[in-house]
Parts: structure tokens; sequence; C-alpha cells
């Protein structure tokens, strides 16, 4: 990624976190964060890759509140944002964070327990 699509991405993870925290209204939305944001060369599109807690059904409703808002988002960018196109948001579920739970409980699993303390060691 070229200098420039790194500096617009990064405004724009800036931007649609913030929106999503502060103004978007979508009761399907959920705990949802801003993992990171990928911008095409031409700033034609913008991958925004979202982290969402919950159950599948509150990811799902989540993630179907977020395309909904997409346009609107789009349209806050082109007010914030100066540059003559504003790329078109599509959003996609990161699952970094389920993978790396479910990795971690997989470890905690096979964890070896502490042995009992051996009687007459005192």
């Amino acid at each position: 990624m070229s200098r420039r699509t790194e500096r617009v991405a990064a405004l724009i993870q800036r931007e649609i976190g913030d929106v999503i925290l502060k103004e978007l209204t979508d009761v399907r939305i959920g705990f949802v964060t801003v993992s990171r944001v990928e911008v095409t060369t031409d700033m034609a599109f913008a991958k925004v890759h979202v982290s969402v807690m919950g159950t599948d059904k509150q990811k799902r409703d989540s993630m179907a509140g977020l395309t909904h808002s997409a346009s609107y988002l789009r349209t806050h960018l082109a007010k914030v944002m100066k540059m003559r196109t504003v790329p078109r948001i599509q959003f996609v579920e990161d699952k970094n964070l389920d993978h790396g739970l479910r990795i971690n409980e997989i470890l905690n699993e096979i964890k070896p327990k502490p042995a009992p303390p051996a009687e007459g060691d005192d």
C-alpha cells in the first residue's frame, strides 16, 4: 500500500469508528470495533474489517445494520475528507478476535495442572 492509501485508510478507520460509536442509531448494531481498513489503489473501494462481539445472531444483525448504514457513512466521509471521490464501503467481519479467543481456550484446556504439594514437604 502506498503512503497515501495508508493515510486514507487510517482516516476512514477513525471516522467510521467515531460515527458508529456516537451517531448511528440502528438498534441492530451492537458492540462493534473497526479493526482495520483496506483501500484499493484507485481509492474506489474501502474494505472495512470489523470485530463484532455477541452471539451469532447478534453478529449477523450488526453486520446487516452496518451494511444498511454504508451509504450514510460514505456521505459522512465525503463531508470530512477532501477528496474528489470517496471510496465505496464494504463491511467484512474480522474473525481474528474469535480465532484468538478459541486458541486461548484450547491452550487453557491443555495446560498442565500444578501438582499438589507432597506430604511432608513442610
